[in-house]
Formats: structure tokens, sequence, C-alpha cells
């Protein structure tokens, strides 16, 4: 049985029968492909601790006509930190579902992939708040996918100035002349710390995404323009997401 070997993490895992597991990776050469762990149930099992969300590392599978089953597993990173920290392991379980969201069997898994990874990493670290990793891991994903915002000109005539509106429906900045236009949805003011934070967001490597944090102030501006830009964007409730908002 020829096995292919791929560089993935595991976004979800479920229970199949009495002892499989029906695993959801993500992969570097693949996309997001499903792979059945036989056994994986068995406390004796080899794929026991490895058929968890967050799993890293060299999956080896035997690609059949409609899913692949595991043969073996290297594993680099289990990302054990968050699994003892209920906060961070809910804010992983929802970024695993954007990055299921957004991606597909038969694509280049890199980008999401390497986002994923850091994106993770960033949640163990106390300097970085929880909340700061979730808006750059939602905001990155949407330039991935060709979605983001428009954040460094006014989206109705092109002006670049300091006073700047986020209005979602139309798709990123409006200038304070043309908010008085004919515009659709809400404008949500923006000062110029959030607007910069904004376009090092969309325009930095994902290597160097979580290198700074930012005030209070600047956090709130995020979140209200990533609660609003979702909404136009995203058509799937996430339910880490609201038990997330439930419980913290």
């Amino acid at each position: 049985m020829m096995a292919t070997p791929m560089i993935g993490m595991v976004l979800s895992a479920m229970p199949i029968g009495d002892y499989d597991k029906r695993l959801v990776i993500l992969t570097k050469e693949r996309g997001k492909i499903t792979a059945f762990a036989k056994g994986a149930r068995k406390p004796s099992s080899a794929f026991l601790a490895c058929s968890q969300p967050f799993s890293f590392g060299e999956f080896s599978l035997y690609e059949g006509r409609t899913s692949y089953n595991l043969i073996s597993v290297n594993i680099s990173n289990y990302f054990e930190t968050l699994r003892n920290d209920i906060e961070a392991a809910y804010f992983g379980i929802y970024f695993c579902e954007l990055a299921d969201y957004f991606t597909h069997e038969n694509e280049d898994g890199t980008e999401i992939l390497k986002l994923l990874y850091q994106s993770l990493r960033a949640l163990t670290m106390e300097s970085i708040g929880k909340s700061l990793v979730r808006y750059i891991f939602e905001l990155k994903i949407l330039v991935i996918h060709g979605v983001a915002p428009q954040v460094f000109q006014c989206v109705k005539c092109g002006k670049e100035e300091d006073y700047y509106f986020f209005n979602s429906k139309e798709g990123g900045l409006i200038c304070k002349d043309c908010r008085h236009g004919e515009i659709l949805g809400k404008n949500i003011r923006l000062s110029s710390s959030a607007i910069y934070t904004m376009q090092y967001i969309i325009t930095s490597s994902i290597e160097k995404l979580y290198t700074f944090t930012v005030s209070n102030e600047v956090l709130e501006e995020l979140k209200q323009c990533m609660n609003s830009y979702k909404e136009y964007y995203i058509d799937k409730k996430m339910k880490s997401l609201e038990i997330l908002e439930k419980l913290f």
C-alpha cells in the first residue's frame, strides 16, 4: 500500500463506529482533506494522541476514491498548552473552524496552514492578548481568501487622508466627504492608529503578524470592524465563537 506524506494540522475529529475517527486535516499539499484513523479511539492506538484538533506534523495517508486512510503520523507539535487553557482552546477551535470554512480539497493550503500554526502559537504568548490574536487572524484569513477590506483609500473616490469611517457594506474606508453621499450600511469612525494597524496586518508576512500590541481603544475599533465585516463575507455561525462570547 503506497502512502502519500503530507504536512498538515487536524482541524476536527469525529468518532466513527466503535473505535475509529474521521479527521478533517488541513494539508499544505492538498488543502482540506478527510481521513479515517482506524482504531484511533482504542487506548492502545498509536493514533490516539495525534487524532485531536491542533495536532501538527507529517501524515502518511493512503488515498482512496472518496477519502484518505491514515497509515502513520509524525507529530511535531500537539499545542498542549492550549488544551490546558479553556479560553485559548476555544479560540484555537474557532480558528480551526474558520480555516475549515475557507479551505477546500485539491488546493494549495500553505498560507492558511501557516497562518493557523502561527496564530495558535500566538495564543500561548502572554504579551499578546487573545482578542488581538483573534482579530488579526480574522483579517488575515480574509486577505488570503481575497476578500480583504480596502483600508488604504476611500472606496468611493479613492482619496487618501487621515479622517476615515469604516463601512463593511461598501467594502472598506469611506472619507469624510463621501460619507454624506449615497452609501449603504453603517459607518464606524476609525482612528489613524486603527487604520494603520489594519494596513499592517494586510501587508505584513504571516511571520511578522504577532509582533505588536495595541491600546484598548484600537482593540475595540478592530472588534467593531471585524464583527461588522464578517457579517457580509462569512455566512456561517461558528459554534466555538458563540461559546467564547458567552463564557468570556
